[in-house]
């Protein structure tokens, strides 16, 4: 699912902007991911908290936190480099994702995402 949205928009930002399209590309499913797993990680701490279910002390959850987003950078950086870049765009349907469906996407994620996280 991610790798689409990788490819779909360094397709959209090539033309544009050349190489810096992959580094924009890079940051933007970053972004994308961090939110989504943030959106799916409030959504069950809203589930859990609603059934009582005992929760992760304030330091731990930031801690864990802080260390998932820097695997998922981490990740992204050694997976969106070089030779699987080149392989996925060669394997990847030609079909052009709308540039603003994918903007719209990591903002809807984090919009919800504070929605559950009140709901804690």
């Amino acid at each position: 699912m991610f790798d689409t949205f990788y490819i779909g928009l360094l397709n959209n930002l090539k033309p544009k902007f050349g190489k810096k399209a992959m580094g924009y590309a890079l940051y933007y499913i970053n972004i994308t991911e961090v939110s989504f797993y943030a959106l799916v990680g409030c959504f069950f701490a809203a589930f859990a908290s609603q059934l009582n279910i005992g929760k992760l002390s304030t330091e731990k959850a930031l801690t864990v936190t802080v260390l998932f987003i820097f695997f998922i950078c981490l990740k992204n950086w050694m997976r969106y480099n070089g030779k699987r870049r080149n392989v996925l765009n060669a394997k990847s349907k030609r079909v052009k994702l709308k540039f603003w469906k994918l903007i719209l996407l990591p903002i809807a994620c984090i919009i919800l995402a504070i929605v559950f996280f009140q709901a804690i």
